[in-house]
């Protein structure tokens, strides 16, 4: 009866243990310390533990999911017997995806990213990846991601956001509680390239900021965001990113916002090779799509060179072209197979400015150092 019973459910059986799961993740303990004397040394635990699940369904289809979490804490010594603390634990990213050979259909809390982009990026909208970070978190969103590959390499996105009611990328304002974001891309090859175009709406709540005063009236800006960029590779890499955004309600004095950056990069044939990336931004408030306005201007150099299998060292410099400021950051990296270390030095203005919807204390103002270390398993 029992052997019945076992040959019976061995079909079901066999189905069930046909998935694949997979476990990874990091802990990393990161120090800074500053020699302003308005900055207080700081101290930070992190773990991100990520599990995956994925199943061969027939053919070229096939379901995969991911699940991790975030937990963190900080250390702030503001006096030396005064200590403030600080962590949460969250969820990272908690999606599910079906995958054919030309489509995909991702759903749950995930990254979404695009654009080339690299150190100051108009077309960061959902995410806010850090160049400096050696390890490149960023917060996801919950949404609805639908992508199709033609077989000429142009693809098509589409999306529907919910539950992101904090501010995300580059918004300072906040997107209005319960509301639908939704939006698309489109990317055609061209030439030694490709070229893009995105679109997004979503409706801003204009009564949660601090800027502005509580007076009567509607306080949900409808914001639609248009973006053209492009990116080719003709002996060197060259790209654009530009954006125009607008906000709309009276009561917002600067309704419209352009960005745009250009770049370029290039590997030196010398010694281990010398990899050189540039980069120009404009962001520009006006009251119309196209008159004058308030502008931010910044350039920003990467510069990095591998010293050998485990050594890298890597230089980023911004000049803010309206204050007349340098930032500098400076960073030594040593890889090992499930090891590294990172030591970044900076000397940086005291007002910083360079990413300004950026929310909380910032560990790199003034002159100091941070270290980084990081165990992936």
């Amino acid at each position: 009866m029992l052997l019945t019973a076992l040959v019976s459910c061995s079909p079901a059986l066999a189905d069930v243990f046909s998935w694949t799961l997979g476990h990874k993740g990091l802990f990393s303990f990161w120090g800074t310390a500053s020699f302003q004397k308005s900055s207080k040394p700081q101290f930070g635990l992190r773990y991100i533990p990520e599990f995956s699940l994925a199943r061969q369904l027939s053919g070229s289809i096939s379901l995969d999911t991911e699940v991790s979490v975030h937990a963190f804490g900080t250390a702030l010594f503001e006096e030396i017997d005064t200590v403030r603390s600080d962590g949460d634990i969250k969820p990272y990213r908690l999606w599910l995806r079906l995958s054919l050979s030309q489509f995909e259909a991702r759903i749950g809390l995930q990254k979404i990213n695009f654009g080339s982009a690299a150190l100051l990026r108009p077309l960061m909208w959902f995410d806010r990846l850090d160049p400096r970070d050696p390890l490149q978190l960023t917060d996801g969103v919950y949404s609805l991601l639908l992508r199709y590959y033609f077989v000429n390499n142009t693809n098509v996105w589409l999306w529907g956001l919910h539950g992101n009611e904090e501010a995300k990328g580059w918004e300072a304002l906040p997107t209005q509680k319960d509301s639908v974001e939704y939006g698309g891309r489109l990317q055609i090859p061209l030439l030694t390239g490709e070229i893009a175009m995105t679109y997004h709406h979503r409706r801003a709540d204009i009564q949660k900021s601090s800027l502005l005063p509580l007076v009567p009236g509607t306080h949900i800006a409808p914001e639609n965001r248009y973006a053209l960029d492009g990116k080719w590779d003709i002996e060197i890499g060259l790209w654009f990113e530009g954006t125009l955004i607008h906000q709309q309600n009276e009561l917002l004095p600067l309704p419209w916002q352009r960005a745009f950056n250009f770049g370029l990069d290039y590997t030196f044939d010398i010694g281990n090779g010398f990899y050189l990336l540039g980069e120009h931004f404009n962001l520009t408030r006006t009251q119309e799509a196209l008159s004058s306005g308030d502008d931010i201007n910044f350039s920003a150099i990467l510069l990095r060179y591998p010293l050998g299998l485990l050594d890298e060292i890597t230089g980023i410099f911004y000049y803010d072209w309206e204050n007349k400021e340098l930032y500098r950051f400076f960073s030594w990296q040593r890889t090992y197979d499930k090891w590294r270390i990172n030591v970044i030095g900076f000397w940086n203005p005291e007002d910083f400015q360079i990413y300004p919807s950026a929310s909380g204390n910032n560990p790199f103002v003034g002159k100091g150092f941070q270290v980084t270390i990081i165990f992936n398993y």
